[in-house]
């Protein structure tokens, strides 16, 4: 069945090279958006992006974010995203705080400007419970740390931890020599996450800085997760291996993560950047 055409105007952006097409459902009367999003999100036949997010209001927050991977799932939460949304939303007239309240399906995310294209957020606290994360790791009850997972001939050891979403750990020795493209789909669909899982493989190189590349569920591999690196932070922290502090080096940019105890929330620190903007034709048979 056809529909209308329309000009669609986005932005795109990116976070330490994790990048998005942004659409402002506030501004702009917006189609029907999850048929679009893997369209739009297309490398070859649309704009290109690993994420999609679309600015609406709300009734919980001062705005709300919606974010479609690049296969069309529509996902809870994208730390580089946030950043980049806020980001958004001071350059073009909807907010001139310094801080607000962005609604996602996480739950309510708080960025604050940090800076010239910087912006720190706080994450909230992250989730250890294996049935919220979640995953059937760790025989459901506790912390899932270096449990044992048999995944495409190899025997690993994965930490499970969700920042908002779900988030697998593995340790290696060296992040370039990783098989990330190999392993990646095949412990982000395995059966112990039922909601499928974002999985990082990183290396503490000093107590203040870990190398990390990542596995996003549903997108492939991105330069720069946000909350993955919040995520391989704190499972490092719980290990003894870092740092309160710590600098994430990822393939697009560094991020600052800080953790300051076990009732704290985490906050993540990091650069947001508008790239262009543009309108492209949708819809039509």
């Amino acid at each position: 069945m056809s529909t209308e055409p329309c000009l669609l105007e986005f932005t795109k952006m990116h976070g330490a090279g994790n990048d998005f097409v942004v659409l402002d459902g506030i501004r702009d009367a917006l189609p029907p958006i999850a048929p679009l999003a893997a369209r739009l999100c297309d490398r070859h036949f649309g704009i290109g992006a690993d994420q999609l997010l679309v600015v609406r209001s709300s009734t919980t927050a001062d705005f709300r974010m919606e974010i479609y991977n690049a296969d069309g799932s529509q996902v809870e939460m994208c730390a580089n995203g946030i950043r980049t949304f806020f980001k958004y939303l001071r350059d073009h007239g909807h907010t001139t705080q310094d801080e607000i309240g962005i609604e996602t399906l996480a739950g309510v995310v708080r960025p604050r400007w940090a800076g010239p294209g910087r912006v720190r957020v706080q994450m909230g606290r992250p989730i250890f419970e294996p049935a919220k994360i979640p995953t059937t790791l760790g025989g459901g009850s506790g912390q899932v740390l270096g449990v044992a997972l048999d995944v495409g001939g190899e025997h690993l050891r994965v930490s499970s931890v969700s920042m908002g979403n779900p988030h697998a750990v593995i340790f290696v020795a060296d992040p370039d020599r990783a098989p990330v493209e190999r392993l990646g789909p095949l412990i982000e669909n395995h059966p112990a996450f039922p909601n499928r899982v974002n999985v990082e493989f990183a290396t503490p190189v000093s107590r203040r800085r870990i190398r990390q590349r990542t596995w996003e569920r549903g997108t492939g591999e991105t330069l720069a997760c946000g909350s993955g690196a919040c995520a391989v932070a704190v499972v490092s922290m719980l290990e003894g291996r870092v740092d309160r502090e710590v600098t994430v080096e990822l393939r697009g940019g560094e991020l600052e993560i800080a953790w300051p105890g076990p009732e704290s929330p985490v906050f993540m620190t990091g650069p947001a950047s508008e790239v262009f903007t543009g309108r492209i034709r949708v819809g039509g048979s």
